[in-house]
């Protein structure tokens, strides 16, 4: 993937059951843009609840490192607020 970088997709998520616990599920992979991050995070996270509606294994992740593996079943994802930005290691000294 030659232009694409790393990429961090932010989404606030709430429990259904209960609107007041809030968090915040983030999502990494390469993209070739912000609204591509976006939308490969919504992909992947879609995939991922439908595998688990269907009883069966959330994928891995994908080749462009795209994935939902820590799925909250119960928890609304507040998509309108997600945000993309480049990822930046959180070890980092740059």
């Amino acid at each position: 993937m030659p232009n694409h970088k790393f990429f961090e997709v932010d989404v606030p998520i709430h429990d259904a059951a209960n609107p007041d616990l809030r968090g915040l599920h983030v999502f990494t992979g390469e993209a070739d843009s912000p609204t591509a991050a976006l939308r490969r995070a919504h992909e992947v996270y879609d995939a991922a609840l439908a595998a688990h509606a269907a009883g069966r294994e959330i994928p891995d992740k994908q080749p462009d490192s795209w994935g939902a593996r820590g799925l909250r079943p119960g928890w609304a994802l507040e998509w309108p607020a997600a945000k993309a930005s480049l990822w930046r290691s959180p070890v980092s000294t740059l």
